[in-house]
């Protein structure tokens, strides 16, 4: 590796350095959220990737230390529905295992996390979070395009405190008239567990979730909301390119989040690669095209032409599409899907 990559570590075309590595295990999910994968689209015929396509853990783990090498210590495991895949925990330990990774994290939609939350954390899963929209039934299974009420993912939340995992991020997706009215009662059901809920501006990811401009509830106004009935307090960020805003509450008792990725874009602070389950790399959760890196890994390359490959895709760089969103809405790019490298 060039000794002054191992230096300074790896810098995109705006001096971004590459610290985080989102890999998505698998593009199979058992939701059809309508903001990722709604469910006239991806219905019972759709052909997912067949086995041979998706990455091995072995393939995962060579990737992954390439990637710490270059400077990754964040890395994050995603879907799909990552606790689809097959025996994940041992995939979790060997990665949590490699010298240099610092924080090692899953995201998942919570509907199996009560079976595996023990052998996660005794795997060395260090931090997980739960995507979960709203605590109201009916409209949790209209978003979730399944029919499931909450009740799994509460008890699978429930779980994963019982094996240690304290605090758990929540993940929340407002849209305006669909489950803008209830952010109140999440954060307040959670500020009282001890856990951080995260509310996330709804965003054009991909092509096929049918996005509008005017269906977003901008992070101003849902923070309005809630400090109308829990006052809120702003917090420094806990490390450069933290995505959310932080906040707490003004009486001591936890924290909560804003991802303000529409109406307040954090593209130049962006550090974040991600990987598909079929091995391709992507830059930008908004981005047209990907790199090809499995055919490399199954072509007996070696290590050091794989870094040379990342080297060269991570220098070149530009992506800012959120900063640009408004030269993109009258004619949008096309994008790879939210499902496909894990949001």
């Amino acid at each position: 590796m060039d000794n002054y990559v191992k230096r300074q570590g790896l810098r995109d075309t705006f001096g971004r350095p590459l610290t985080d590595l989102r890999i998505s295990v698998t593009d199979r999910c058992n939701f059809r959220c309508t903001y990722c994968m709604p469910n006239e689209i991806y219905g019972e015929r759709y052909k997912f990737l067949s086995r041979d396509a998706v990455l091995s853990y072995e393939e995962i783990i060579r990737v992954a230390k390439i990637f710490v090498q270059l400077g990754v210590t964040r890395l994050r495991l995603t879907g799909g529905e990552p606790l689809l895949r097959p025996n994940i925990e041992e995939l979790v330990r060997d990665l949590a295992a490699i010298s240099g990774v610092d924080d090692l994290s899953l995201t998942t939609n919570g509907y199996r996390l009560g079976k595996i939350a023990g052998k996660l954390k005794r795997a060395g899963l260090k931090r997980l979070t739960v995507s979960l929209d709203t605590l109201d039934d009916e409209i949790f299974q209209r978003m979730n395009g399944r029919q499931y009420g909450t009740q799994p993912i509460l008890d699978g939340i429930q779980a994963a405190e019982e094996a240690g995992f304290m605090p758990i991020k929540i993940n929340t997706v407002v849209q305006k008239g669909v489950n803008d009215h209830t952010v109140v009662e999440l954060a307040s059901y959670f500020k009282a567990r001890g856990h951080i809920v995260r509310f996330i501006e709804y965003m054009d990811v991909g092509n096929r979730n049918g996005w509008r401009m005017e269906q977003v509830v901008s992070s101003k106004d849902i923070l309005h909301q809630l400090n109308e009935e829990m006052p809120l307090v702003a917090l420094s960020k806990n490390f450069p390119g933290e995505v959310a805003a932080r906040y707490r509450y003004a009486d001591g008792e936890g924290e909560l989040g804003l991802i303000s990725s529409v109406t307040n874009p954090f593209c130049m602070d962006c550090s974040r690669a991600r990987l598909s389950a079929d091995g391709i790399i992507y830059t930008c959760l908004f981005a047209s095209f990907g790199h090809d890196l499995r055919t490399l890994i199954r072509s007996q390359t070696t290590d050091g032409d794989i870094v040379k490959f990342i080297t060269r895709v991570w220098s070149a760089r530009e992506d800012r599409y959120s900063e640009e969103r408004g030269a993109h809405s009258k004619q949008p790019a096309k994008k790879v899907e939210m499902y496909h490298i894990g949001g």
